[in-house]
């Protein structure tokens, strides 16, 4: 027997007014919780440090508007010194393994010795070279930027006083164009450029390119007396 439809409506509207005081309880007890997280007990003061970014606008305020006159020309600055080579008299390729020997051990966390001072290793059997390293003079840029590809790197050595530095040449010709440091040079076994730099296995093959200095073009390597053919 069903009941009188009157009470069934009488039930959803008393089940109604219990889901409607829920979610009113539900809202109120969320927004007590809220209020007390952020209700502030004891005594407060205010902060004594100065917003860090209007500190930085502040003091960028009263720097000159152009910097480049505190400082010297970039041809003197340390930094922008590179690495010395000889031009390449000859063409021709050669294979180096750039063995490294630590300077100082390697301990793991629990103070047992991982690599003792002395070990020495390839990081070729680690580590990959994915790109070629072209490596000249500034006079012989040009060279430089029609061999090189778009993933390779420019290092730049040192030039003559009148040559434009990295920076300029790198704006001038828009791709990165790096400055060849000591230690790179020491590290891949660097003695003439122009010499293109590159990973095969586990040795680099450095090829030297004697260029034409009228059309820097490379000059054809010549080959040893062993090698050659009589003439007819």
């Amino acid at each position: 027997m069903h009941p009188p439809r009157h009470d069934r409506a009488r039930a959803v509207a008393i089940f109604q007014a219990v889901t409607v005081a829920t979610l009113v309880l539900a809202s109120a007890l969320l927004g007590a919780a809220t209020k007390a997280a952020t209700s502030t007990i004891g005594r407060t003061w205010p902060i004594a440090e100065p917003d860090a970014l209007t500190e930085i606008e502040a003091r960028t305020a009263s720097l000159p508007a152009d910097m480049r006159a505190q400082f010297s020309p970039r041809s003197k600055w340390s930094a922008m010194k590179a690495a010395a080579l000889a031009p390449a008299t000859i063409s021709r390729t050669r294979n180096v393994v750039p063995f490294y020997t630590l300077d100082t051990e390697i301990r793991l966390p629990g103070g047992e010795v991982l690599y003792p001072k002395g070990y020495t290793f390839n990081p070729l059997d680690y580590v990959t070279l994915p790109q070629r390293l072209v490596v000249v003079r500034p006079r012989d840029l040009d060279w430089a930027l029609r061999t090189a590809g778009l993933t390779d790197f420019i290092l730049l050595a040192a030039g003559d006083a009148h040559d434009k530095d990295a920076i300029t040449l790198s704006e001038r010709w828009g791709r990165p164009i790096f400055i060849l440091e000591e230690r790179v040079k020491q590290r891949l076994s660097l003695t003439v450029a122009p010499v293109v730099v590159r990973q095969q296995g586990r040795k680099l093959e450095l090829t030297e390119v004697r260029l034409d200095r009228q059309g820097s073009r490379p000059v054809a390597a010549t080959k040893p007396a062993s090698e050659r053919r009589p003439l007819p």
